[in-house]
């Protein structure tokens, strides 16, 4: 488990790079300046998902056994952070395009955070339900991510909402 998930994480930081390509018109320079975008996404999204392969990591190495259920959710919470270089791209893209398309972007990017935040909860909480981890470990980090669910669960709805109505203000807070 912990190797396909580490695989998948890396495989999903490396789709992250695909998009980073000099676009014509324009000199090479020209080009290389216009791109910003996607390298800011790429930062970004970069250390989104290596937090989340610390966080997961940790969880993982907490464990003693895991069930069925724990492996469906590490699946799904996988298949959403394979998923982000597709919002990645379309925020990218979006600061080029105008209201209507940074609007989509922000939301599919909203909604995927937010996705990957659930799961990682999910997970973190169903291991702890289902003593599915090691009697002596305690974490400190995973309690205060637990202690800041709420909020930050606030903060992502709040934020897709307002992704709606002004998206360059909820995109920048995403990359904030």
């Amino acid at each position: 488990m912990e190797a396909l998930s580490d695989g998948v994480l890396a495989f999903a930081m490396t789709l992250l790079v695909v998009d980073l390509a000099l676009r014509p018109p324009g000199s090479p320079l020209h080009q290389f300046l216009a791109a910003w975008p996607a390298y800011l996404t790429y930062v970004v999204s970069f250390l989104t998902i290596g937090s989340g392969w610390i966080a997961h990591n940790a969880l993982t190495d907490s464990l003693e056994q895991v069930d069925r259920i724990f492996l469906r959710l590490n699946l799904l919470f996988l298949m959403f952070v394979a998923f982000l270089p597709f919002p990645t791209h379309l925020v990218g893209d979006a600061l080029h395009q105008g209201t209507a398309a940074e609007r989509v972007a922000a939301v599919v990017c909203g909604l995927s955070l937010l996705a990957i935040r659930l799961l990682y909860f999910a997970l973190a909480t169903y291991s702890q339900a289902r003593h599915l981890r090691q009697a002596d470990t305690e974490d400190a980090d995973m309690k205060e991510s637990g202690r800041k669910f709420r909020f930050v669960v606030a903060g992502y709805l709040a934020t897709i909402a307002l992704g709606l109505f002004v998206p360059t203000i909820a995109i920048v807070v995403y990359l904030a």
